[in-house]
């Protein structure tokens, strides 16, 4: 591999478009260097398929009816009531009759007015409330979804790091349809595991890891497929293996060896 594509594959172009935050101009470099270079090509499959794995973990479908509820909101139009006047010709009467007629009158359109305007404000007040309260709802959610950005950007970095370590971990008689992957990373000290699958138990009994050092068994936490995600573990240094146990529900304090239905050795690869 040349000092050209080294170079390339050292910085930062080829996760950064695969997470659309390239300019137009990089875009155009880094397409151009998966065409014409195999060795890039295969580095920008592996980290799309590693995305993959990062980002189905935190898929969350929004929900259909805020834009609806907020777009229903703001095109909704108030309508004055318009009081119908009837006029009739009667007979000339004296002008002070006329004048507490005409009093009166205005005293009820000016209260039915009143009132309908009332109302209306009321409503009004109601619906920029039911804006606000979507509004507010809609910056949580980005606020949120930012930070899971955040974690998906950490967890594709560690997955596409040339110094973490795959181990695929399988299940042995006892749970042969038991499948995880750990990622290692001993220079950064960070772990990841990938529940893939795991076997139904009983409801009093659950799944549990644990890191394998000289003559003791640390506990990294309970297992389980109904939270299936890129989860961190603890890291633990000079762990010489990863063991997976049947415990009680809730998990052990001591790992149950006889119960182990899983085991892989990590072994430092140069």
């Amino acid at each position: 591999m040349n000092q050209k594509i080294t170079s390339f594959l050292n910085s930062d172009l080829l996760e950064n478009y695969l997470m659309g935050i390239t300019s137009a101009k990089e875009s155009e470099l880094v397409e151009t260097y998966i065409s014409k270079y195999p060795e890039v090509e295969h580095a920008y499959n592996t980290m799309q398929h590693n995305l993959e794995i990062v980002s189905k973990y935190h898929a969350v479908e929004a929900p259909s009816s805020t834009l609806e509820n907020i777009m229903k909101a703001l095109d909704k139009e108030t309508e004055t009531p318009v009081v119908p006047l009837q006029t009739r010709t009667r007979r000339k009467r004296s002008w002070i009759k006329h004048s507490a007629i005409a009093a009166s009158l205005v005293a009820v359109i000016f209260a039915v007015s009143s009132f309908i305007f009332y109302s209306q404000n009321l409503e009004l007040k109601k619906e920029n409330q039911v804006v606000v309260d979507e509004i507010f709802d809609l910056r949580s959610d980005i606020e949120m979804n930012n930070k899971k950005l955040d974690e998906i950007m950490s967890q594709f970095k560690q997955l596409n790091n040339p110094e973490t370590q795959k181990y695929v971990i399988k299940g042995n008689n006892r749970a042969k349809n038991l499948k995880t992957v750990a990622y290692i990373n001993p220079k950064d000290k960070t772990s990841m595991i990938d529940v893939v699958s795991l076997p139904e138990l009983p409801k009093e009994q659950c799944y549990q890891i644990w890191a394998e050092l000289e003559g003791k068994m640390v506990n990294l936490g309970i297992l389980d497929e109904t939270d299936r995600r890129l989860t961190s573990i603890p890291y633990t240094e000079n762990a010489l293996g990863l063991n997976i146990t049947i415990e009680p529900k809730g998990g052990n304090t001591n790992a149950s060896l006889e119960n182990s239905v899983a085991e892989i050795s990590l072994k430092s690869r140069e």
